[in-house]
């Protein structure tokens, strides 16, 4: 069955679904790499992309903007220049009632009865004015820097800003 749109599942009301030990036939998160780059650089900036509005976002988007950004980083400025860290984790497990839509579904489906759902995937969820992704250059490639996160938040499902913040 194919995914549904990122609506159905951005914003939510009630608390998060995490406890795995309880749930059988969690899907693994897509994302796998959290920091890529150099770790122990000396850089002057760090750039982070925020969310402005609560929500959640989907594994898959969040490995969509990791892929897009690691992406221009590398091609542009060098595998060694910078380091770039994803910070939301996807705990919080999605579920789904599935409903099917054929001849003579409707003796075989309960419609909203009991209507839980199975896991179908994982969801990290965000707060206003919290990092999600985080990019640490020297002042030459601080451009750069924000092309990329602006490229990778443009597959994230919820309004997103670029903050600048010099290291000392």
């Amino acid at each position: 069955m194919p995914l549904r749109p990122a609506r159905c599942y951005t914003h939510f009301s009630g608390p998060p679904y995490t406890r795995r030990e309880y749930i059988p036939g969690v899907p693994p998160p897509k994302i796998t790499k959290f920091e890529m780059g150099r770790l122990d650089g000396d850089y002057d900036y760090r750039v982070e992309l925020y969310v402005t509005e609560a929500g959640q976002i989907r594994h898959n988007a969040l490995e969509a903007a990791r892929v897009m950004t690691h992406k221009y980083l590398a091609t542009t400025i060098g595998e060694d220049n910078y380091f770039f860290k994803v910070r939301v984790y996807p705990h919080h497990v999605l579920r789904e009632n599935k409903m099917m839509a054929f001849a003579g579904a409707d003796r075989l489906q309960d419609g909203m009865r009991q209507a839980f759902g199975k896991p179908i995937g994982t969801a990290a969820r965000v707060y206003p004015g919290q990092a999600v992704l985080e990019v640490r250059v020297k002042k030459e490639h601080l451009e750069h820097a924000k092309e990329a996160l602006r490229r990778g938040g443009s597959k994230l499902p919820l309004p997103v800003r670029i903050r600048i913040v010099e290291l000392s």
